[in-house]
């Protein structure tokens, strides 16, 4: 019964929290990967944990994770269930960066110029932003929200300096940025291109990729089908390669348009 009074204690304190709010607190214990945190009105056991990526981004985690240390961090996520709350420190040393972020709604338009182009994604210095502490833009775009259309390296579709216009996904409060989509914000070819596709229907394209289960056929600009290998010939292979090659142009027959999952099936074989 004691055990079930204090979970329902812990539930009816994290019930009146939210994501945004700013909490006291004083660190309780430390890890390599967080640090506990007793809040403030809460002092039966520690409810809050500090990520090391959210305690600062001034200072090392080390000199923030001090057991004894108050703090003060804006909520980030309450987890009821697990009777936990994740604040972030980073936030509260931020607080231009933070309220500028939490202005911004999904779906909105917003502009700005490429600062940096990474392997893993590329930063975008927002206009109406303010600078971000750590990375060289407070935007950022992840690989498949950069284009609708297959490409290698994200200097193929942006280059530094270059002026965008991007769709908000969402706050990222683990990094304290914007995540981006300039995919979104562009016209998505493959639809218009299937508008008036059909099935049966014989395109001609040329071989791009050579893949173990078939072969990809750019049948226009920027758009691609995949011809399973089992569609390659009417004699079975067991490799592409016994078949095509990479640059060859065929004539192919649509065998399936998948417009929600932007997928077009060829077949080399019944064309």
């Amino acid at each position: 019964m004691g055990d079930e009074a204090a979970r329902e204690g812990v539930r009816r304190f994290l019930i009146g929290l939210r994501v945004g709010d700013v909490c006291h607190g004083t660190v309780a214990g430390v890890s390599q990967s967080e640090m506990s945190v007793t809040l403030d009105g809460f002092p039966g056991h520690p409810l809050g944990s500090v990520g090391w990526s959210d305690g600062s981004w001034q200072r090392s985690f080390a000199d923030v994770a001090v057991v004894g240390r108050g703090i003060t961090g804006e909520v980030v996520a309450v987890d009821l269930d697990a009777g936990r709350v994740r604040l972030s420190t980073a936030a509260t040393e931020n607080p231009e960066l933070w309220a500028f972020l939490k202005r911004l709604r999904p779906g909105e338009l917003v502009a700005g110029t490429v600062a940096a182009i990474e392997t893993f994604g590329v930063f975008v210095a927002l206009d109406e932003g303010p600078d971000h502490p750590v990375y060289p833009g407070v935007g950022f775009i992840t690989h498949p929200e950069l284009s609708w259309r297959r490409f290698e390296e994200a200097s193929e579709v942006v280059e530094i300096g270059e002026r965008v216009s991007c769709v908000f996904l969402q706050f990222d409060t683990w990094n304290g940025e914007a995540r981006l989509s300039l995919r979104d914000a562009r016209p998505d070819p493959f639809l218009g291109f299937a508008e008036g596709m059909e099935v049966g229907q014989r395109l001609s394209g040329r071989v791009t990729k050579l893949l173990p289960f078939g072969v990809f056929v750019q049948v226009a600009d920027g758009l691609v089908g995949l011809v399973h290998v089992s569609e390659l010939s009417a004699v079975p292979v067991t490799a592409p390669e016994e078949v095509v090659k990479i640059g060859d142009q065929l004539t192919v027959l649509v065998t399936g348009v998948d417009r929600e999952r932007r997928r077009l099936s060829l077949s080399l074989r019944r064309a």
